[in-house]
């Protein structure tokens, strides 16, 4: 009998790394497992405070440590062994790194990653990856995606290629804080001679493959590759101006910077095969296959080739493009997904949030849905509209403000739903210019698909079938770009059909499609006007309430 066929997909987050096992065969999630940097009593050795991050020397710094990275790694495989998980039969591995978190390697890195590679009975005192790659960092933090602190470098960046507008045209994005490169550049200028002593520069997603491998030149895939501010979004490569501007002054310029930077490849290539390190310690196979990996976001999106609406804590918008449609109003992000399918990406802070802050103004508990939902049932769609920012909005870009009415209505049915539409109408609205016109299905995930007046008037507002889908996540996402890699490699899996459509509806879920309805389309988009209303009266406030 043949033995399964199994794929991995790890994700590397804020919190946690998670893994999500899928066989290949019968497209069955059959491990699940998630290891959280704080309550583990492996991880929690590193120094991070309540929110994950090492304490800043500064605000806006939001740094993590690598170390703790590798110690998740050798206590993931450890459980999964221990469970029972059969290790030899996973043939491929995929990582999702949470976006713009990076590492620096210094030269010493190579020869360390490589150690793994040769692992032969190492002292059992010295076998854990945290110990065997502790010196392979020229600057000691990873810094993540809630770094806060560039203003100065990304202005820099920004004029230093002509402005917004360039900017745009080349990354796919304007020039946000968090990006990798604007954070390079300021490690370069507060620290010349960490920056100075960096060989490479790994974003976790590729850093999590190198140590994996065992080599340290391991690529960084497009989709990620896109939140780094130095890679041209259309041509997929390292951009001459981007990286000229956010070298402009450091140690060694333009051709040190690029020297640092890995090779750019497909998310959804094979990168190398499992390092022996992971065969003689946990009874891997050899021949499993590492692939090339991505951030969260776009392997979020793998398992949907249409466009994705995440109604979360934060509402994401990831609409698939023709690669060439940016936003240039810079609220959005082109990226390619995990398996190299262009689309941007726009994420409204305030979400369901907010919808959950209006419950509780009436006195409902935050998991109080029941009230809400019946609220919602008395109130056509369109009558309504409640403001509220409780904190910086980025997309689109304004600032905090606390409970606005339209109208004079005060209670739950008035305010519930009027805070319900004007958040869906904001992410409508600023996603319009890169979204073109279709009845192809809307697909939406989140606690909102359980409710039936919230889908409706997602329907409504955006004028297609809404099809609400199981929450996948990111680890989930990279086992199914992980499994197209395989069978698109020659691996011997080359003579059998793969549909990864298919495959991905099986694997993920998907729940009634939901038609708009008439009176409703009409209410949002013609006679009622609502959603030009909303435009207006948004725009008013932002204005009285500008981003500080």
């Amino acid at each position: 009998m043949p033995r399964e066929r199994l794929a991995l997909g790890l994700d590397s987050s804020t919190q946690s790394l998670s893994a999500v096992v899928i066989d290949i065969d019968t497209t069955e999630k059959c491990f699940e497992h998630s290891l959280d940097y704080r309550t583990d009593a492996r991880l929690n050795q590193f120094g991070i405070g309540e929110d994950y991050i090492l304490p800043p020397r500064e605000e806006g710094e939001a740094e993590q440590p690598p170390l703790m990275y590798l110690a998740s790694l050798d206590a993931l495989f450890a459980d999964m062994r221990e469970s029972g998980v059969p290790l030899e039969n996973i043939l491929l591995i995929n990582t999702s790194g949470q976006q713009h978190g990076h590492v620096y390697l210094n030269r010493d890195a190579d020869a360390l990653l490589a150690q793994l590679a040769s692992f032969q009975n190492f002292d059992e005192d010295t076998r854990d990856l945290q110990i065997l790659l502790k010196d392979a960092f020229a600057y000691p933090n990873a810094p993540i995606w809630m770094t806060a602190n560039t203003t100065a470098q990304t202005e820099a960046v920004r004029d230093g290629v002509g402005g917004k507008s360039e900017m745009i045209d080349l990354s796919g994005s304007d020039a946000p804080l968090r990006f990798t490169g604007a954070v390079a550049r300021r490690v370069g200028e507060q620290f010349p001679e960490c920056y100075a002593a960096t060989a490479k520069v790994q974003l976790i997603s590729s850093f999590i493959p190198a140590v994996l491998t065992g080599n340290a030149e391991v690529p960084i895939d497009y989709g990620n590759g896109c939140g780094m501010s130095l890679m041209n979004y259309r041509d997929k490569v390292w951009d001459t101006a981007l990286l000229g501007a956010t070298s402009d002054g450091l140690p060694g310029g333009v051709e040190a910077l690029e020297s640092k930077l890995p090779t750019l490849a497909r998310p959804d290539s094979i990168v190398g095969s499992l390092a022996a390190y992971y065969i003689e310690k946990y009874g891997f196979e050899g021949r499993c296959a590492v692939i090339a990996g991505s951030g969260d976001n776009p392997q979020s999106k793998v398992p949907v080739a249409g466009d994705l609406l995440s109604l979360g804590t934060s509402f994401v918008n990831m609409v698939s493009t023709d690669g060439d449609t940016l936003d240039p109003e810079g609220f959005a992000n082109a990226m390619y997904d995990g398996i190299n399918r262009p689309f941007m990406f726009g994420c409204r802070t305030n979400g369901a949030m907010v919808w959950d802050s209006v419950r509780s103004h009436y006195g409902l508990a935050k998991e109080a849905y029941a009230p809400g939902e019946a609220a919602l049932q008395t109130v056509a769609p369109g009558q309504f509209m409640t403001f509220w920012q409780p904190k910086t909005e980025s997309f689109p870009v304004s600032g905090a403000f606390a409970l606005i009415r339209a109208t004079a209505q005060s209670t739950l049915a008035e305010d519930y739903t009027g805070i319900i539409e004007t958040s869906l109408a904001a992410v409508y609205i600023y996603s319009a210019v890169f979204t073109k016109q279709t009845q192809d299905p809307l697909f939406v995930t989140g606690g909102a698909t359980d409710s039936p007046e919230i889908m409706r008037r997602v329907a409504g507002i955006w004028n297609r079938p809404t099809l609400p889908v199981e929450k996948g996540g990111a680890a989930l996402g990279a086992a199914v770009a992980g499994v197209k890699a395989l069978f698109d490699a020659d691996s011997g899996m080359e003579a059998e059909s793969f549909d990864v459509e298919a495959f991905s509806a099986s694997v993920l879920k998907r729940g009634a499609s939901i038609a708009p309805n008439p009176a409703d389309v009409a209410a949002y988009h013609g006679e009622g006007n609502y959603l030009q209303q909303f435009r207006e009266k948004y725009e008013q406030i932002m204005t009285a309430h500008p981003a500080q």
